[in-house]
């Protein structure tokens, strides 16, 4: 049979439970401060009831945990209210209560970066999978500074640049609309025309993006917010990178003697397939020793540039191997393939290298 293991099938602060009655445990009537002693009388195993709350006291205080994170936005749809809203930081707080509307764009933006994500690692054997009901969207996967988690980062961000800036031109904000830089004759080396029509405001969905995403992670020498922070950017880069214009002419039977133009946003999925490529060519770094900026971890490779990806830790392998598997696997992996999502192409390799139990997110 088939072993599953799916990330998040424990508490989310990766606490244990706690002991019901009847408990070997539960001896104890209630955790007590480690200086102050418990009585004979209360009781009877002391010295087990004292070791067993110094071990709840280690897993708590050593035990990662994964934080709220704005991308639940998604899930709130249209019942965004900025105080419902989890894991937001102070900041953040703000602008959603000064921008209802704009978080109302962010929340829609958020489903359609998770479906490119999916669609971007279909054959993968972790395929962005979300977690119901569960604040961290993504689950504990994400506490890993992977190559995974930096894709999740850029692609979220460059998510909401381009959600906000198609609420733009679309005249949904009162804060924004048309870029208006793009005004006038234009003319260089090449070709000569007049901006016209609608051009997406790129620069302010940039700024706005920038502002709230950024505005979690940690200033100063934090090396998980400083890669965060990195990511981001280059999500936000992305979209800009792929901005494109388009043309109408103007003039006598279908003649082209004026040519009115404007810029836009390509499909998201151009953004996708660039990150996409970008997390295939990720970097591994380390932070610098004056908390600024990054080393390669490895020399023989260059250096990360501002339109590179990087992370800090080695991948999880969601394959765990079992030589005892044998032929009987491949009954159980279509199965397995359809109801979690896990690529075809990976399942096969897993089931090359005789694995029984895949480690993935549920559908």
């Amino acid at each position: 049979m088939l072993g599953v293991t799916m990330l998040g099938s424990r508490s989310l602060d990766g606490a244990s439970r706690i002991p019901n009655k009847g408990d070997p445990a539960s001896s104890c009537s209630g955790l007590r401060h480690p200086s102050k002693s418990l009585p004979a009388s209360e009781c009877p195993h002391h010295a087990t009831c004292r070791l067993h709350f110094a071990f709840l006291l280690i897993l708590l205080t050593l035990t990662p945990r994964v934080d709220s994170s704005w991308w639940y936005i998604g899930a709130l749809g249209a019942r965004v209210i900025c105080d419902n809203i989890p894991g937001l930081v102070s900041k953040q707080r703000q602008l959603c209560q000064k921008h209802p509307d704009i978080m109302q764009s962010i929340g829609e933006g958020a489903k359609e970066w998770i479906r490119e994500c999916q669609h971007q690692f279909r054959h993968h054997r972790w395929n962005c999978s979300t977690l119901d009901r569960d604040h961290t969207v993504f689950g504990r996967v994400m506490l890993r500074s992977s190559r995974e988690t930096a894709f999740v980062y850029a692609m979220s961000s460059a998510g909401v640049v381009y959600a906000i800036t198609r609420a733009c031109s679309q005249g949904e904000l009162k804060t924004c609309s048309c870029d208006p830089n793009k005004k006038g004759h234009f003319k260089d080396e090449t070709e000569e025309f007049d901006w016209g029509g609608c051009s997406d405001n790129i620069h302010y969905g940039i700024k706005f993006a920038k502002a709230f995403v950024d505005a979690k992670e940690k200033k100063g020498k934090d090396a998980r917010a400083l890669m965060n922070r990195h990511n981001n950017r280059c999500g936000r880069i992305a979209v800009k990178r792929y901005m494109r214009k388009e043309c109408k002419c103007h003039g006598v039977s279908g003649s082209c003697t004026l040519r009115t133009c404007w810029s836009v946003m390509s499909d998201f999925r151009k953004t996708g397939d660039y990150l996409r490529k970008k997390y295939n060519g990720a970097i591994q770094v380390t932070m610098n020793q004056y908390g600024s900026g990054f080393t390669v971890s490895n020399k023989n490779f260059r250096n990360a540039t501002k339109n590179d990806l990087v992370y800090f830790e080695n991948s999880p392998d969601y394959c765990l191997k079992d030589k005892s598997a044998g032929e009987a696997l491949w009954a159980h992996l279509g199965e397995f393939a359809t109801n979690f999502r896990v690529g075809w192409t990976d399942v096969r390799s897993c089931a090359a290298a005789g694995a029984t139990t895949l480690r993935a997110s549920p559908a």
